[in-house]
């Protein structure tokens, strides 16, 4: 049987055989699940990648390219700095 020490800290270290079989690296989180009571596995914890968010939300209604967005966010900018210095020019003549 392995054993590890609790520190006061409440931190253990796993020993090197379990990490090696589990394939944990410095940073890895692990997942504890009850088994049975006052008995727990633990494992590493799954590592989503974003490939899991696709589809998510559907397939868009309509397809904009990277140029249209550009487009978009430039005008918004300019529109937004446009009615910024509105707003100053009428606190100055006050």
């Amino acid at each position: 049987m392995i054993t590890a020490t609790i520190t006061a800290k409440g931190q253990i270290t796993i020993p090197a055989e379990i990490r090696q079989a589990l394939k944990l690296d410095t940073g890895d989180q692990i997942a504890f699940e009850e088994v049975a009571p006052g008995f727990y596995a633990f494992k590493p914890a799954q590592k989503v990648g974003v490939s899991v968010l696709k589809g998510m939300f559907g397939k868009p209604a309509k397809v904009v390219s990277i140029e249209q967005m550009n487009s978009v966010i430039a005008k918004r900018a300019a529109a937004a700095a446009l009615s910024g210095a509105k707003t100053q020019s009428a606190r100055l003549k006050k």
